[in-house]
Parts: structure tokens; C-alpha cells; sequence
């Protein structure tokens, strides 16, 4: 097995990466732009889809320095459907459920799980099919991610974290799947500041924090014209 490489990114070449995010909503720019700025090739990036154009994970699709995505949706992003329809990335559709509970299970250690969603879809082909109840159920793995790359709202020094409103979305399973999970925030706290009950991912998941500042851009902006007096 080779153990000695070149450059940082050359080591990460391949990795399967787990992005929380849904949209614009909730993505972890930063570390996107970190990942653009290494140089690292042929990733796997499972996510509920690639930003857009130019921003989010379609930064990684113009630097062609993903090879897969595993995602539910491909709209908003014209680079991600011209690579998709010229053969140039491979795609792996998930419906979105699946792909939410494909991830909590990898978190949980759970290899596989039966769903009756896809059955009789091009979902389901070539997966294993089993009856339950006397209807079918297909197989679908759990998602076991190199790395995980998460945003939340706040958290303290020890990794337990707060979302806000729906851009907790996909950060929660993303960040249970990754053997290492980096977490970047809006703000860092102390330990005892945040409520215990309050808590939506425990610190045990958050291998990595960083803080900084984010640009929160809007998906599609819709502005209604003026009615006139």
C-alpha cells in the first residue's frame, strides 16, 4: 500500500465526502473554498445537490475536481447538468429520503436498510429486492464518508452545535457519517452556554471547528413588481 505522497492534495485525491446543505441553505462554504484552494481530485461528494453555478459545491464542478455525485436533485446548476448529460461526472441519484437515511444509518454503523421507495424505478435496479408483509422492499447501504463537511449556527469548543431553522436540513447526517467531521460556525462558545436540551448535533460527531464570517446568498431572488395606488 503506498503511504507517501507528493503534496497534501495529491493524499486526498478519491476521498468520499458527505456536504451538508440543501441549496445555498446551510452549506459549508469555507470549507468548499478550502477544498477548491487544495487542489484535490476525483472526489465523490454525496450531497443533496452541487449549489449553484459558480458557488457552493459548483465551484468543485468548474476545477473538474469532482468525478461523482451522489445527490437527489441536479437543477440550478447548469454546469452540473452539462457535465451529467456530456458523460463527464458520474451521478448516483438518491431519492431524498433515501439518501438522508443512507447517511444516519452510516453514522449509526448501520450497513444497510430495506425501503419501499424506488421499488419498480430505475432506483432500484440492480439492488437486492426482498418481500415483507408479502410487498417489496429494496436494499440500500449506508453512506460511510472519508470526510464529513458540516455548517451550523454556533457551538461550543467540545462540538455540540446548534442548526438554525431549515438549515439544519442535511447537516445532521452528513456530519454522523464521516470518519472525520469538520464543522465550520458562525459562532464559538464555551462549554455549559448552550442548553442541553437545545442541542440538535452532540459534540461527539465534530471532530474539527472552525469560525468565520459567510456570505448566506440568496438561491433565486423573486421580487414582485409594485402595485400602483
Amino acid at each position: 500500500m503506498k503511504k507517501v505522497y507528493g503534496s497534501a492534495a495529491e493524499a486526498l485525491d478519491g476521498l468520499l465526502i458527505a456536504a451538508g446543505g440543501f441549496g445555498l441553505c446551510g452549506i459549508p462554504e469555507l470549507l468548499i473554498d478550502a477544498i477548491v484552494d487544495s487542489g484535490v481530485k476525483d472526489l465523490t461528494v454525496a450531497s443533496n445537490n452541487a449549489g449553484v453555478d459558480g458557488f457552493g459545491l459548483g465551484k468543485l464542478l468548474d476545477t473538474r475536481q469532482i468525478k461523482k455525485m451522489m445527490s437527489s436533485y441536479v437543477g440550478e446548476n447548469a454546469e452540473f447538468m452539462r457535465q451529467y448529460l456530456s458523460g463527464e461526472l458520474e451521478l448516483e441519484f438518491n431519492p431524498q429520503g433515501t439518501l438522508a437515511e443512507r447517511m444516519r444509518a452510516g453514522g449509526a454503523g448501520i450497513p444497510g436498510f430495506y425501503t419501499k421507495t424506488g421499488v419498480g424505478t430505475q432506483i432500484a435496479e440492480g439492488k437486492e429486492v426482498k418481500q415483507f408483509g408479502g410487498e417489496d422492499y429494496i436494499l440500500e447501504e449506508g453512506i460511510f464518508a472519508d470526510l464529513a463537511i458540516v455548517k451550523a449556527w454556533k457551538a461550543d469548543t467540545t462540538g455540540n452545535c446548534i442548526f438554525r431553522k431549515t438549515a439544519r436540513n442535511f447537516n445532521p447526517p452528513a456530519a454522523m457519517c464521516g470518519k472525520v467531521c469538520v464543522m465550520e460556525v458562525e459562532e464559538i462558545v464555551e462549554p455549559g452556554t448552550l442548553d442541553p436540551d437545545h442541542i440538535h448535533l452532540p459534540g461527539i460527531y465534530v471532530h474539527r471547528l472552525i469560525q468565520g464570517s459567510h456570505e448566506k446568498r440568496i438561491e433565486q431572488r423573486t421580487v414582485r413588481k409594485r402595485e400602483e395606488a
